[in-house]
């Protein structure tokens, strides 16, 4: 999508996702190792009594639903952070998850008129529609002068 594709109140439907435990422990492994997230047996007597995946997995998965949904193509090119980041339940193997963005702000820099920047929150589900991830980020992006 273009910036000017984007609109307040929009919102921007993607996927399913189907994480599998293999995917999950490899991340864990290589990004966050932490027992809970790469030892199954281990996990199965923790608190959360089985593998969950790490809370960053579950933002990258995010990032991958939006930037193939809407980014692919766009003027996009950076975002100056997150507003907030909340996991608001644990995402286990095996789990669909499907996101829903919601755009809140479109708008021009007032200093920079070929700066397009967009606020929006992304909402990440697994099945039962149970929210897992809730974000509000900020994209950047380079407009032509005209």
């Amino acid at each position: 999508m273009k910036f000017a594709d984007f609109f307040p109140g929009q919102v921007i439907d993607a996927g399913p996702y189907l994480l599998t435990q293999e995917e999950l422990v490899a991340f864990a492994r290589a990004w966050d190792p932490q027992w809970f997230h790469t030892d199954a047996a281990a996990a199965d007597n923790g608190h959360h009594q089985g593998l969950i995946s790490s809370g960053w997995q579950t933002c990258c998965i995010a990032m991958r639903l939006v930037a193939l949904a809407a980014l692919e193509g766009s003027e996009s090119f950076a975002s100056p952070g997150l507003n907030y980041v909340k996991w608001r339940h644990p995402v286990r193997p095996d789990d669909s998850l499907h996101l829903r963005a919601t755009v809140l702000e479109v708008r021009r820099s007032s200093t920079k008129p070929d700066l397009g920047i967009i606020t929006w929150r992304w909402q990440l589900f697994k099945q039962a529609n149970v929210e897992v991830l809730d974000l509000e980020a900020t994209s950047l992006f380079k407009l032509s002068n005209t």
